[in-house]
């Protein structure tokens, strides 16, 4: 079964760590799979930032996106997100305008309004949870040294970013998505705390939304697993390794190498470990072809959205890139059937 969906189809990848293979091969590994997702007919490729992170290798975005976009020549590259309270907005201004200006026409400005995981990071990086609060002045800050007017800093200018255009997107963690529909940005969305509170976030957005200088029009975009496999079984054990990651965090305070099916299977786990377990493997799209063309369906008609992120990752890579293989024969992409 193919579907239609008449919307771009993109993928962000967290540079997960597994058990057995270190953050430089996961990096390393990113940049493949970015080939992958471009012969496959992906319309973006966007990277990650975590600090301090054991099982995730990705911690300097800009950096990882000049990697994955030299390597490729047609997919757009960008972040999602850069965490705008970690940095200063004028450098990463500077650092988006060196990206555009190398591979003009095909960076995207993925902000997010995250602090470090844990308090040691966030002293670390010299930041606390409060400098997420300024989120909506340092994006004001940030697309101001693109138009040359940073009302905050009349005298500064950015170089080389003063007058070129990578396009801004903003992540809806927290109060992401009021800041999206003030600034006049396009949103990313997944469906943390359920379907149902993402469709009212996606819609408050849309009622909210101030055109700008930079859009126009509300743009939504969704973002969340989608596992595609020969049998829904399959489809599901795609999904355990990252679950299991994210009860650990939960519990421990860090997310952890993704460790393969069987090990998952067979790790003890408390009581208040399995509940979460159990709870991180909701909400995602997984299945045959058919199973997955169903939801998908479903979801895409009842959020009108934009455009549609891909997050999904497993241990196995091989199973990992079947997977988008699947989906973008599903999807009819270009090199689906490649």
């Amino acid at each position: 079964m193919t579907i239609s969906p008449g919307i771009p189809f993109s993928v962000l990848d967290r540079s997960r760590t597994r058990e057995g293979r270190d953050g430089p091969t996961a990096l390393r590994d990113t940049v493949r799979f970015a080939q992958e997702v471009e012969a496959l007919g992906y319309h973006r490729f966007w990277v990650s930032e975590h600090h301090g992170v054991p099982g995730v290798a990705g911690s300097a975005p800009t950096v990882l996106a000049a990697a994955v976009a030299a390597a490729t020549s047609t997919v757009r590259v960008g972040t999602g997100g850069v965490m705008l309270p970690n940095h200063r907005p004028l450098v990463v201004a500077e650092q988006f305008g060196v990206l555009e200006s190398l591979f003009p026409g095909r960076i995207d400005m993925g902000l997010g309004r995250s602090v470090g995981f844990t308090d040691g990071v966030r002293k670390a990086l010299g930041r606390d949870k409060q400098d997420a609060e300024d989120f909506p002045a340092q994006i004001e800050e940030l697309l101001g040294y693109f138009s040359g007017t940073p009302d905050t800093r009349p005298r500064v200018h950015a170089q080389p970013a003063e007058g070129l255009r990578p396009p801004p997107f903003v992540l809806a963690t927290g109060k992401g998505a009021a800041v999206a529909a003030r600034a006049g940005l396009p949103l990313v969305i997944a469906a943390v705390r359920g379907e149902e509170a993402m469709l009212r976030a996606v819609a408050d957005y849309r009622r909210d939304f101030r055109p700008s200088a930079w859009n126009d029009r509300p743009y939504v975009m969704l973002s969340g697993t989608i596992a595609v496999a020969a049998t829904t079984e399959e489809a599901r054990r795609l999904l355990l390794p990252e679950a299991w990651s994210a009860a650990w965090s939960r519990t421990h305070g860090e997310f952890p190498p993704l460790l393969p099916v069987e090990t998952v299977l067979g790790t003890p786990m408390t009581a208040r470990e399995r509940t979460l377990f159990e709870e991180s493997r909701r909400g995602h799209l997984y299945g045959t072809a058919d199973d997955v063309a169903e939801s998908l369906d479903k979801l895409l008609a009842r959020s009108e959205a934009d455009e549609f992120l891909v997050t999904t990752s497993t241990y196995d890579l091989d199973a990992q890139l079947d997977s988008y293989r699947r989906l973008a024969v599903l999807l009819g992409l270009t090199g689906g059937n490649a």
